[in-house]
């Protein structure tokens, strides 16, 4: 019998800068993707990640000739064959890159139809986090693809923030976020909650981002 094929989770990072709290945040979310379906189901995973930076000037190609050079080809079949998808994209003037949305101006609109998306952003200041529901998830609506409940927003201040008796920090929304991909992944119903986050958790989460932060801007 044919080994069972692995499921595949693809993050698309549409950061300019290297390093890029866009990459780093993709990376996060991937990983808390990753982490909850290899406990909960026997298949192998795998996480691809799709820097759009590299493909900036292919994009720009395939847009003016209507022919993918081969990397973008590659890229674009790694986005429509993905079993869940997460989409990250820094905020410029109040909405998605323009490199963002090339990218997926070239993915036919009926390609990502039931596939599970998880929408992310970052930005200088909590003040765009509305981003995402008035520019991203309608876009991916459009594309017919199942908008997660968990979108994910992280400013600058977010960055080794655990959150308050009010609000999550991003450590937990990351969380969240990934186990509602694998949930959709799998075929559970989402519930949009993951355990609960212990002291061990939090501090775990904070590490990590603190050590990426020198050097790290924003986009």
């Amino acid at each position: 019998m044919p080994a069972t094929a692995p499921l595949k989770i693809v993050a698309v990072a549409a950061g300019l800068s290297s390093p890029s709290s866009t990459r780093l945040l993709a990376d996060r979310l991937a990983g808390a993707a990753r982490e909850r379906l290899a406990a909960e189901q026997d298949r192998r995973v795998e996480v691809e990640v799709v820097e759009l930076r590299d493909l900036a000037v292919d994009i720009a190609n395939h847009l003016v000739t209507g022919f993918p050079p081969a990397a973008l080809k590659k890229a674009l079949d790694a986005v429509t064959g993905a079993d869940g998808l997460i989409a990250v994209t820094p905020v410029f003037t109040a909405s998605y890159s323009g490199l963002f949305k090339s990218f997926f101006d070239l993915v036919d609109n009926t390609a990502l139809t039931g596939k599970p998306v998880v929408i992310a952003a970052t930005g200088g200041t909590p003040r765009h986090s509305l981003v995402l529901e008035h520019a991203m998830r309608p876009l991916f609506a459009y594309l017919r693809a199942v908008v997660l409940p968990t979108s994910v927003y992280a400013a600058s201040e977010d960055w080794g923030s655990n959150g308050d008796e009010y609000t999550e920090g991003l450590p937990s929304r990351i969380r969240r976020a990934g186990g509602e991909l694998a949930s959709a992944v799998t075929g559970r119903t989402v519930s949009g909650a993951s355990r609960t986050p212990t002291l061990d958790d939090g501090e775990d989460a904070l590490v990590p981002f603190e050590e990426q932060l020198a050097g790290l801007r924003v986009g």
